[in-house]
């Protein structure tokens, strides 16, 4: 999450005490390029871990199952740091695009331009997509995302997201979507979304402008059931909640508790599907309060500088 110009701060190298141990031991390592996107603690939970501010292998996979979750990780991790000391990656163990339900899809192959964030695939009824930000730009990629269905548009949740938008864009001849408050990522985009209205993008997909993560940040809610959020909240497994990241917030906590105020009780949906952080599903109700808890939340906080270290995934 940044504002456009900077990423998480990587770490130089392939090599140090992890590589060391994992030669040592035959195994899997994470390198010590990892950002601490947390995407590799998402996909191989129990696998890997956060250790010291990264993420680390907690134990080598004991059977098929674990070593399908390693490679899922390894594939969406956007600085390919999840490695083996004798082998490099099978393309015929990629499993993306990854099926989280029957309307969605994780798209993996995460990009350093977008700082790792993670983007998605929304299957509507008639059996067209539209991609939510951007995986890392790849021909074969678009292949592989394109013979889901045909990919209509391309919606951008803001600035940070928007590295790849221009490219999928024109390869799959779909409409691509900014808010204006962000259009200078994105400047030859062809649906601008303006003000702090809701849109309605197609049927059962409506754009919420929600300014505070950055100027012109939208989330994206289809079919009172997925919210897309962007950056503007997320799961949160330490505190097992909805939470903003409000470390990380490059516009305005305030501006961003404002837009909650305004739109929080529009929103209905049982899944939140955030660019970073975690996924969550639960009842659309319950989603509903949590929400309207956060947003009461939100107004309480108060501007702070910009700190990726006390970040809670």
């Amino acid at each position: 999450m940044d504002d456009g110009r900077t990423s998480f701060p990587a770490r130089a190298g392939t090599t140090g005490p992890d590589a060391e141990r994992a030669v040592a031991d035959g195994g899997w390592y994470v390198d010590d390029r990892c950002t601490n996107c947390d995407v590799a603690r998402q996909l191989a939970p129990g696998l890997i871990g956060e250790v010291d501010g990264r993420s680390e292998l907690l134990r080598q996979p004991r059977d098929a199952a674990e070593l399908r979750l390693l490679h899922t990780a390894a594939f969406a991790c956007h600085t390919r740091s999840i490695r083996h000391p004798s082998r490099t990656l099978d393309p015929a163990a990629d499993p993306f695009p990854l099926r989280l339900t029957d309307d969605v899809h994780l798209c993996g192959h995460n990009s350093s331009h977008t700082a790792g964030a993670n983007a998605y695939l929304l299957q509507r009824p008639s059996g067209q997509l539209m991609m939510v930000d951007t995986p890392r730009w790849n021909k074969g990629l678009a292949e592989r995302y394109e013979a889901l269905g045909p990919v209509t548009d391309v919606l951008l949740t803001h600035r940070d997201h928007a590295a790849h938008g221009r490219r999928y864009a024109d390869r799959f001849g779909a409409r691509l979507w900014i808010h204006e408050g962000d259009l200078d990522a994105s400047p030859d985009a062809e649906h601008v979304i303006r003000g702090t209205d809701p849109v309605e993008i197609a049927e059962g997909v409506t754009a919420y402008p929600l300014p505070g993560h950055t100027l012109g940040s939208v989330l994206y809610l289809a079919d009172e059931r997925y919210c897309f959020s962007g950056d503007s909240f997320y799961w949160c497994r330490t505190t097992a909640d909805l939470e903003v990241a409000e470390s990380v917030t490059w516009y305005s906590i305030e501006a961003l508790a404002a837009s909650l105020a305004r739109t929080a009780a529009r929103l209905r949906f049982e899944w939140v599907l955030p660019g970073h952080g975690d996924r969550k599903q639960l009842p659309a109700e319950e989603m509903t309060r949590r929400l309207r808890d956060l947003t009461a939340r939100t107004q309480a906080l108060r501007p702070r500088p910009v700190d990726f270290s006390v970040f809670r995934w």
